[in-house]
């Protein structure tokens, strides 16, 4: 547990700090391909593998998609409140909403064709609600100073731990939601509030969307294929799903 705390720990740390410094560098889309990326699922669902069998993998796969579906709602609430509203009130919401619709899907425990169509529903819904705010300039408000990588680094730290911790002590049934929990975009929210205000990070998260139905996709494979396939195959197959969606939609981004 240990091991794998740390680990996720240091490969959320980076891929938050690496996903604010490309946003204020090269603008949202890029950041959030980034952010979207499965480098903090990554690491929870390999130390499952090694823990449990493939049934199990396959079950928290399913549990995964509520939590997805979730982080939709989250995005959608944050790109709303964070525009007008303060940092707190953005995230805290942001927050209510994922544990409300979370808490919810995994007690209606739904199956593979209704919870991939949700994730579908909540995905188009909160395009809809953010299209306008996917471009908005990120012009920083302060010029950066040396504390704000260490900061950033630690907050998301902190939250990876938090979240393990709570997953751990509420049993393999909740393994599935925690390796999902919106750890990266809540940081990204939290952070890049204070330096490209709430327009900027409403940007940034709205961008999100479209990886994290990538993620989706992904998940669901790995829903499919962990018992026929191994753990193993199923993992990498889900991790190429992810990296290879998050790049087409850069691409396409950079090709518009």
């Amino acid at each position: 547990m240990l091991v794998a705390l740390a680990l996720k720990m240091a490969t959320t740390a980076g891929v938050v700090v690496l996903a604010c410094l490309v946003v204020e560098r090269t603008g949202p889309v890029v950041g959030a391909m980034i952010a979207t990326l499965p480098v903090s699922a990554g690491p929870a669902y390999a130390f499952l593998a090694m823990e449990h069998g493939p049934g199990f993998i396959a079950d928290s796969a399913l549990a995964s998609m509520a939590a997805l579906a979730a982080t939709s709602v989250f995005v959608t609430v944050y790109a709303w409140l964070a525009r007008d509203h303060g940092l707190a009130a953005s995230i805290g919401a942001a927050v209510l909403a994922w544990l409300a619709v979370a808490a919810g899907l995994r007690a209606l425990a739904l199956g593979l064709p209704a919870a991939a169509t949700l994730n579908l529903a909540l995905f188009l819904a909160g395009q809809f609600l953010v299209r306008d705010w996917r471009r908005a300039p990120l012009a920083p408000r302060r010029p950066p100073s040396r504390w704000d990588i260490p900061i950033r680094a630690a907050a998301a730290m902190a939250l990876v731990a938090l979240v393990l911790v709570i997953g751990r002590l509420l049993g393999p049934r909740a393994a599935g939601l925690a390796a999902l929990a919106p750890v990266v975009m809540t940081s990204l929210g939290i952070l890049l509030y204070p330096r490209l205000g709430g327009a900027g990070a409403a940007a940034v998260l709205a961008n999100t969307l479209p990886g994290m139905l990538g993620n989706s996709v992904a998940v669901a494979v790995l829903h499919l294929t962990a018992v026929p396939l191994g753990s193993t195959p199923a993992l990498l197959l889900a991790l190429a799903i992810c990296v290879a969606w998050n790049g087409a939609i850069t691409a396409w981004q950079r090709w518009r």
